[in-house]
């Protein structure tokens, strides 16, 4: 019996202190977690306020480079259509040329030739008087 008592006398500053080393470590890790989420809530508010403020940037440069993509389509638009106004003058060009080549005559041509019948007409009235 006096070996158990001995025994009793040792291990319960040991216990004691296992529950107190225990208790201390238990409520470490609660301090942590109630600091987690207190600095986690911090933190989340301030990755949404990063995350807005990444967002209105990259709004703004697609803003920007689509304003700049407009600029060249109109640019180029205003490109082709010089480029088509010049290939249908020279198609006309080309067209007027061969039918000359052909004999056929202008709008002017006609135009003339019906200014000179109109004058014809006239002369001819005039002498039947």
């Amino acid at each position: 019996m006096a070996n158990v008592a001995l025994k009793n006398i040792i291990e319960a500053p040991m216990a004691a202190n296992i529950r107190e080393s225990a208790n201390r470590i238990w409520l470490a890790g609660l301090g942590a977690f109630a600091k987690t989420q207190e600095e986690g809530e911090k933190l989340f508010q301030s990755l949404i306020k990063e995350g807005e403020a990444v967002e209105k940037r990259a709004k703004a440069t697609a803003e920007a480079r689509f304003e700049e993509a407009r600029g060249k389509v109109v640019e180029f638009r205003g490109k082709a259509n010089e480029q088509f106004d010049r290939l249908e003058e020279l198609f006309q060009e080309r067209v007027a040329q061969v039918l000359g080549r052909l004999g056929v005559p202008t709008q002017e041509d006609i135009q003339e030739l019906a200014k000179r019948v109109e004058a014809l007409n006239q002369s001819i009235m005039a002498l039947k008087k």
